[in-house]
């Protein structure tokens, strides 16, 4: 009787049964390889349509995004209706504990569906929608229910930016190949600053400066609402591919129990977004940049604003395209390094310029950190494990970022009002310091051991 056979079994029976398992093995396996290499070729096929439409997102659609996290217009606004450094430290720390709040909710939304463009268009809606509140807010509402409320439309802006970035971060995945991420990213990025640095200058040098209809904050912010809305139209003309597999769909509760399993499963991923979160804790310095400046300069507070955030918007953004052209060569873990190294570099120029060349420098230099840190940390997370589980990745990378993000600018404000904005300056270069060490030492380039992997 031949070894394989089962007792009582004719061994040719039983090779039978086991060439017929091994001919329907090798066909799924055939059938799976066909599905991605399908999906593959969608993705190609489409690739031209995709990224002129990312590209003419960007343009408008993240214009009132960034003149909301931009460290001049809101930290000035919230400073203006409540004249406290512990207000503006709280306003953005709400924002931030939003963007905690919401990430793996936003995964578990998706990661089960074929198609995610349409929960993508809700989110951004509602994301639009708060922009509006804010600008409503402080063109209708006496100052102390203003802050009230422009803080929690902060909050609910944070929660379902949260959401977006797991969403888009994902779509960018399916529709936009690894190798050509870092050049859509920094074209888009940079075509979007180019729109919010006109806008942040004529809203700081006009609207804000000549207090256009009363409140020159409230009508840049309305603005901003009616160009980013725009933008997020010409996501319509995206065609999404449906990949072969999915999850299947599952409670958030399940998907929270599966975490720690996640990250032990995958140890250069963990490290990674421990790096990341030690990094974010340094935007704490944020929100007083323009704080510290503002005394400095001998002009007024609405063309400072227009000045400083068209350095800041330009240099964030122009920037991106060689950070991006760097990514695509390099890998995104470079970008990341060196981008905290140029915002630690610009943080101490400014903390010691006293002309105003220096400190239009500075903020510049500070642009290209952030930018370049921004398209890193959210670019690194897709390169690693499977496309299974990339949702939950993003959520989780995304979620401890923003709750030491959402932690920073309220410790920031307490180092402000009890000691100085130096304090809060050296506390956040010593955090960024940590991470800078953290990534050098211990992760590797996601993408060269991805090509080790598959040599293997």
């Amino acid at each position: 009787m031949s070894r394989s056979a089962i007792p009582g079994e004719p061994a040719s029976a039983h090779g039978s049964a086991q060439d017929g398992k091994r001919s329907e093995d090798r066909l799924e396996f055939r059938s799976e390889s066909q599905a991605e290499s399908d999906f593959r070729d969608e993705v190609r096929k489409n690739l031209p349509r995709n990224f002129a439409a990312h590209l003419a997102h960007g343009l408008f659609g993240q214009t009132g995004f960034r003149l909301i996290n931009a460290p001049t217009f809101i930290p000035a606004f919230v400073y203006a209706l409540s004249g406290s450094d512990f207000a503006v430290g709280l306003a953005r720390g709400v924002q931030y504990f939003g963007m905690f709040l919401s990430p793996i909710l936003g995964a578990t939304l998706i990661e089960h569906r074929r198609r995610v463009l349409p929960i993508g268009f809700a989110v951004g809606a509602a994301m639009r929608v708060q922009v509006l509140g804010i600008a409503l807010a402080g063109m209708f509402l006496p100052d102390h229910l203003a802050l009230i409320a422009v803080c929690s439309f902060l909050g609910l802006f944070g929660f379902f930016l949260g959401m977006q970035g797991v969403i888009f971060s994902y779509l960018m995945s399916k529709v936009i190949p690894v190798e050509r991420r870092g050049l859509l990213m920094g074209l888009r990025n940079s075509l979007s600053g180019l729109t919010a640095s006109g806008v942040a200058y004529i809203g700081g040098s006009y609207l804000v400066a000549e207090n256009i209809l009363g409140n020159g904050y409230a009508v840049t912010f309305g603005l901003a609402f009616v160009l980013t809305s725009i933008g997020l139209c010409m996501l319509i003309f995206v065609k999404e591919p449906e990949p072969p597999t999915v999850r299947e769909p599952s409670r958030l509760t399940d998907r929270l129990s599966d975490l720690p399993e996640l990250l032990r499963s995958d140890g250069a991923f963990t490290r990674y977004f421990l790096a990341r979160a030690l990094a974010t804790m340094g935007r704490m310095a944020v929100p007083f940049y323009f704080l510290f400046v503002r005394g400095k300069l001998d002009m007024s507070i609405g063309e400072a604003l227009g000045l400083l955030t068209l350095a800041f918007t330009l240099a964030h953004t122009t920037t991106n395209v060689l950070w991006g052209w760097l990514a695509d060569r390099t890998g995104f873990r470079l970008v990341f390094l060196a981008s905290l190294c140029v915002w630690i570099g610009s943080a101490l120029l400014l903390m010691y310029s006293v002309q105003i060349a220096l400190v239009v420098t500075a903020f510049a230099g500070i642009g290209v950190g952030l930018g370049g840190f921004m398209l890193a940390s959210q670019n690194m997370v897709l390169e690693f494990g499977d496309r299974e589980d990339l949702p939950m990745r993003i959520a989780v990378a995304n979620s401890a970022s923003e709750l030491v993000g959402a932690i920073g600018p309220i410790v920031g404000g307490i180092l402000a009002s009890l000691w100085s904005y130096y304090a809060v300056f050296w506390v956040a270069i010593a955090f960024q310091l940590v991470s800078i060490a953290c990534v050098a030492l211990f992760v590797e380039e996601p993408r060269r051991t991805r090509r080790k992997r598959l040599a293997d």
